[in-house]
């Protein structure tokens, strides 16, 4: 999983008042959590945007005066008019413990359900898995070339060596589904079928 850099300072005080000056000056107040330790800090928000604006997961190396930890975001509060944070929580990774952690689905191919003439629905674009950090893709590909109308690909289909999938098996990830040019399609393939039987049918009886 790709790596993005994050520097921050720890907070020389807390409460309202203090957060509200950080706001202020563009930076967000946070917490650092893992192993029983609890770090109070800020980070600027530009910094931030790489990390929320986009359907990416990444795992971040969090500066704080000195010391780097890795970590990820765990919860974001914002404003509830204004875009701006108004705080934000990271979470500690160590690398000898597995992650828990929503991946984007990377959709690899065309369904050939698709090429005739049905519609590729998609259920689920992220997926809950348990990894060690060292073992996260950037996004968990599905390959759904072979999908014809009226088939599916489920969680329980899928197999990532290192990685297991915490979703439940049963979830319907991506299928493709009939509409009226697929139904149309069909049916003119019934009347071509139905036609050439009874013309086998018609000089059968000809030549009778």
């Amino acid at each position: 999983m790709k790596l993005l850099t994050v520097e921050g300072h720890k907070r020389e005080a807390l409460g309202k008042k203090d957060a509200k000056k950080l706001r202020e000056e563009k930076l967000v107040p946070g917490v650092l959590y893992g192993n029983d330790e609890v770090v109070h800090l800020s980070v600027p928000f530009a910094s931030l945007r790489p990390l929320i604006y986009t359907p990416n997961v990444y795992l971040i190396d969090l500066e704080v005066d000195g010391k780097t930890y890795t970590a990820m975001i765990q919860d974001v509060q914002w404003h509830p008019v204004e875009e701006e944070i108004l705080h934000i929580d990271f979470l500690k990774i160590d690398a000898d413990r597995p992650v828990k952690i929503a991946v984007p689905v990377k959709f690899v191919g065309m369904a050939k359900g698709a090429k005739a003439g049905g519609k590729l629905k998609v259920n689920m674009r992220k997926l809950r898995v348990k990894a060690l950090a060292d073992n996260l893709p950037d996004a968990i590909e599905v390959d759904i070339t072979k999908l014809a109308i009226g088939d599916s690909i489920k969680v329980g289909q899928l197999q990532k060596e290192n990685l297991e999938f915490l979703d439940n098996k049963s979830n319907l990830i991506v299928g493709v589904v009939s509409t009226r040019a697929a139904k149309s399609v069909t049916a003119l393939d019934d009347d071509d079928e139905e036609g050439e039987e009874g013309a086998s049918e018609s000089e059968e009886s000809s030549e009778q």
